[in-house]
């Protein structure tokens, strides 16, 4: 039973300049004037101009609700302390000036280790986290799912504009990830020893620093007992962000096996939701077939039990349009991303 799963969310915003729209780094003031009470959900993100909440696991979303509007609300005051918006939006609209990464450590060592890529202007995405019994169990759900992550992307879509333009795509910040060699679809994984030894050859390749650079769509929490879903822009409103969370829970507690998916099928589903969004067709990639975004949503709500809130929030999204529909409508009636911006920000 699905709804007897833990979730907790990971969100990332961007600190932006009310006026150009520009990435700001200043995430040290605004994590200095959170409120005593949420520090302990602040999480340190690879920019300054990056902050990053989290909520705590439970089986309730009504809870998830009420604390991301919690997050989101401190996050918004203490940004307006420091003189900048925090907007959830999933990739740089305008330009960042500042791309160091943040003074730790390990940051400093990823950066060097991928080099230019690491330097690309800021992305943000949502993480879901869903509690499972076991590791066995978490390899056993990332390759059951994979298949309909795309689908999930779809509809987080929330990132269409880039560096002061529309970029074509509805989610940017896919498009820019695939660059990271680490990053995209886990392939087909039987076992936990047969991933292990993946990654092992990996690090040993370079292609991972070490075994915590796994980035896949999905994948076996390094630090929790969840599987962990990385697909998703940060969506635009807190209707959104427990909308996902709903559907990435029941999909986990559903779990239908089903008949393996070719990689480059896989990927390129991937970039078809990247780039249309909810807007057309996608690529189904167990048959290989193109079939319209909405038939393959509607698949999927049949696959998660125990979700009595999905049909009202996909009804909810059909009318008010994707993420990345509502930064483009915005971008028509006012002519200006700052002022998009300004409409979007927390």
């Amino acid at each position: 039973m699905s709804a007897a799963l833990t979730v907790g969310v990971e969100e990332e915003y961007l600190l932006v300049d009310p006026v150009t729209g520009q990435n700001v780094s200043v995430i040290e003031q605004v994590t200095a004037k959170l409120p005593e009470s949420l520090v302990s959900r602040s999480r340190s993100e690879f920019r300054r101009c990056m902050a990053e909440m989290v909520t705590e696991p439970t089986v309730d979303l009504s809870d998830v609700r009420e604390q991301l509007s919690q997050n989101r609300s401190a996050v918004a005051s203490a940004a307006a302390s420091a003189g900048v918006l925090a907007v959830p939006v999933g990739a740089t609209p305008v330009a960042e000036t500042d791309r160091r990464p943040v003074d730790d450590p390990r940051f400093v060592a990823i950066a060097r280790h991928y080099g230019a890529i690491a330097h690309d202007p800021a992305v943000c995405g949502t993480h879901v986290h869903v509690g499972v019994p076991s590791r066995a169990a978490a390899i056993d759900v990332c390759r059951r799912i994979r298949p309909w992550l795309p689908v999930l992307q779809a509809l987080t879509v929330n990132s269409p504009l880039h560096e002061g333009v529309d970029t074509g795509y509805a989610s940017w910040r896919s498009v820019q990830l695939d660059r990271w060699p680490s990053l995209g679809p886990i392939p087909h994984f039987e076992s936990a020893e047969e991933y292990d030894r993946a990654v092992e050859s990996l690090v040993a390749s370079g292609v991972m620093l070490d075994a915590s650079l796994v980035l896949w769509h999905v994948r076996p929490s390094a630090s929790y007992p969840t599987v962990e879903v990385r697909v998703a822009d940060t969506p635009a409103t807190v209707d959104d962000t427990v909308l996902l969370a709903e559907l990435v829970r029941g999909l986990v507690g559903a779990a239908v096996d089903g008949p393996a998916v070719a990689d480059h099928l896989l990927a390129a589903a991937h970039w078809n939701a990247a780039r249309a969004g909810m807007s057309g067709t996608l690529l189904d990639p167990r048959s290989g077939r193109v079939r319209p975004a909405w038939s393959l949503v509607d698949e999927l709500v049949g696959l998660c039990d125990d979700a009595p809130d999905v049909v009202s929030g996909l009804e909810r999204l059909k009318r008010t349009g994707t993420g990345a529909d509502r930064q483009r409508d915005a971008l028509a009636r006012t002519g200006s991303i700052p002022a998009v911006l300004r409409e979007l920000a927390l």
